[in-house]
């Protein structure tokens, strides 16, 4: 170890926002995963946060847990090279977007229940009183 602090790049907060989305896409908190992981709950908030970078093992154990490939933790990165700062440092990965239904909590509470549903019939009424709310048709 070097002995310097680790500060978090651009990409360690993209996969750890990705691993809060899929934790509250599944209906998990942070201790239920945490069980899943063999790990302390502060882990999962250090991993969710960019406090701690997730190792590869670490993230292909978190796929398992949250049902999902790898490749979804680095949905949304750029393909090309990401921009750095003069220090040679991601700095920014791409905008964010803070009018994003999908990065509420409250949507993805919404998404889950919606699916919790027990048949294709609740959906359909659930949809339909959705969109009569929203004057669509």
């Amino acid at each position: 170890m070097s002995g310097k602090p680790f500060t978090p790049t651009a990409v360690d907060e993209h996969i750890g926002q990705r691993v809060q989305l899929r934790r509250v896409m599944m209906g998990l908190s942070q201790k239920d995963l945490a069980k899943i992981c063999g790990v302390t709950f502060q882990q999962i908030q250090k991993y969710e946060s960019a406090g701690n970078r997730i190792s590869a093992s670490r993230l292909f154990e978190l796929s398992t847990a949250l049902e999902t490939p790898v490749s979804f933790f680095f949905s949304g990165l750029p393909g090309n090279m990401p921009e750095t700062n003069r220090t040679g440092k991601i700095a920014r990965v791409s905008e964010q977007k803070n009018d994003d239904p999908l990065s509420k909590n409250e949507s993805l509470q919404l998404i889950n229940l919606y699916w919790k549903l027990p048949n294709d019939e609740q959906r359909k009424i659930v949809m339909k009183m959705l969109k009569t709310l929203n004057g669509v048709e």
